[in-house]
């Protein structure tokens, strides 16, 4: 025994005992250390922003240098597309993670059923907060969010209404800037000890296309370029020769913004245009009226007709949806802003997309609703440096596709209702991973708005086939490769005649998959 009366082994044990203690909290700081850390996520979302219109994409029309940012320190997804290109549905497939024939929202005038589940009500069993800001458009209340604050239906330009947490009020500005603002006001509240999924969701560019007050005169000098197609004389397709969403279809007041004091502009829709127009504030009316009544004096005095009429409506409508444009690249540059300000750019994903594509002049057209390229195509950007490198994604990937992602990036358990897939391995992998080498498409909303005919449809790598029915029984297959602006139906030709019958055997096979089985009606009158 020592001195001390303390033994040797006692000692010992005591030692051992000691860095036992100081072992164990080591382990468990490097346990906290190494234990993955759930990204945020910024989900933005446009309505009817077509990727011709983003400089990322290689276009042409306008430039987007913030919308462009999120490409150049991340992902920008060349092949991105959506399951039914109408608003509401699109939406609801993205909540869901469902086909809108499961998901129940297949038009634009049914209710969501917020009952079911969503990738938001997911998140917040795993401590996520999450919020909603901006345009809903489903008919019924948000759920699945600690925060909402919402558009009433379309929304409005100027000053228009929110609605938060369940009470209405006016607010006066500019909605682009208003929903930007409502979002970083959120997340500059929010609880800090939690990671967060935040929906922003504008309502720009939308049809009828007001632009801020600061743009209104952005691109006056600018002659936009006709597309190929633009002449389209739709021979052998049906179906395309019945829309009305052609730019000859235009309210000269609502749509191009002709809206003349003394009344003599006619216009179906311009009752409709002079309650958006009388929501302005004087300070606000007054540089509208500066702007535009110039242009409305050329109108009068030109005499415009034919070619030189349609192709004047063309220029016009492509400067106020590329002003609209203009201001929502400026919000995303907010909302980067803020992230890199405050620390949080390296581990939240932001994804920048719309809720489908939109023609800006392809086919002669305006809207969407068509399974062609450019309403079935939509734009994909998405960053989180903390995981993914910057790359170029070239897989066919669907708006199916975002909420098990979300979850998969969250640590969440994807239900196996969700229809889509996770992204993140195909991301991981370098584009090695197993993945889909088809898409299916269904467009319910006939009879309605413009008239396009309800279809379905499969797209590949090259080809696509479509189908039109309901009140038409019309077939339509396009070689991508050989007929990109897709205006030679070649269905029914012979040296199509064995790919034509292979992708009747894939739609066949994707609705089996995708549980679309119910018996169609098509008659031909």
């Amino acid at each position: 025994m020592s001195k001390t009366g303390i033994s040797f082994k006692t000692l010992s044990i005591c030692l051992v005992f000691i860095f036992g203690l100081f072992a164990c909290k080591d382990a468990k700081q490097t346990a906290k250390v190494e234990q993955p850390h759930r990204p945020n996520i910024i989900y933005i979302m446009t309505d009817d922003h077509g990727y011709q219109a983003i400089s990322a994409y290689g276009g042409q029309l306008n430039e987007t240098p913030n919308i462009d940012r999120i490409a150049d320190e991340g992902l920008l997804f060349t092949r991105s597309f959506v399951t039914n290109s109408i608003c509401s549905p699109s939406r609801a497939v993205m909540l869901t993670g469902k086909f809108s024939h499961l998901n129940g929202q297949q038009i634009n005038s049914q209710k969501f059923d917020g009952s079911q589940v969503t990738f938001p009500k997911l998140l917040q069993g795993e401590g996520y907060q999450t919020a909603m800001i901006g345009k809903w458009h489903l008919g019924s209340d948000p759920t699945g969010f600690d925060y909402w604050n919402i558009l009433p239906g379309q929304g409005d330009y100027y000053n228009p209404d929110f609605i938060e947490m369940g009470m209405k009020s006016t607010v006066e500005g500019y909605v682009t800037k208003l929903i930007t603002q409502f979002s970083l006001d959120w997340l500059k509240n929010r609880d800090k000890e939690k990671p967060f999924a935040m929906l922003m969701h504008h309502k720009a560019p939308h049809r009828c296309w007001m632009p801020d007050t600061e743009y209104l005169e952005k691109y006056n000098d600018v002659k936009f370029p006709l597309p190929d197609n633009f002449y389209d004389d739709y021979e052998n397709r049906t179906a395309a020769a019945q829309q009305k969403m052609h730019i000859k279809d235009f309210c000269p007041v609502n749509d191009l913004k002709m809206y003349d004091k003394e009344g003599e502009i006619e216009g179906r829709l311009r009752k409709y245009f002079e309650k958006q127009i009388n929501r302005m504030n004087a300070t606000q009316r007054a540089a509208w009226d500066k702007a535009y009544d110039k242009e409305i004096k050329y109108y009068k005095e030109a005499g415009l007709t034919g070619k030189e009429l349609m192709e004047w409506r063309y220029q016009r409508y492509l400067e106020d949806y590329l002003r609209c444009i203009a201001s929502v690249d400026d919000s995303v540059g907010e909302i980067l802003d803020y992230l890199e300000e405050n620390g949080l750019a390296e581990n939240t994903l932001v994804v920048y997309t719309s809720d489908q594509g939109f023609y800006l002049g392809e086919h002669g057209w305006f809207d969407k609703r068509f399974m062609y390229e450019e309403s079935f195509r939509t734009p994909l950007l998405m960053k989180l440096p903390s995981k993914f490198k910057k790359a170029t994604v070239e897989q066919l990937v669907q708006n199916i596709d975002y909420a098990p992602t979300f979850l998969d990036l969250a640590g969440a358990q994807i239900p196996e209702a969700m229809q889509g897939k996770s992204l993140v391995p195909l991301l991981e992998e370098e584009g090695n991973a197993e993945w889909r080498d088809a898409l299916y498409y269904h467009y319910y909303e006939y009879p309605g708005p413009h008239s396009v005919k309800r279809h379905y449809g499969v797209r590949t790598d090259r080809y696509k086939l479509i189908h039109f029915y309901n009140d038409i029984d019309q077939w339509e297959l396009y070689d991508l490769k050989e007929d990109p602006t897709e205006v030679e139906n070649i269905y029914g030709e012979a040296d199509y005649a064995q790919i034509a019958a292979q992708l009747h055997v894939k739609l066949n096979e994707l609705r089996e998959q995708y549980k679309d089985t119910a018996k169609l009606e098509t008659k031909t009158k």
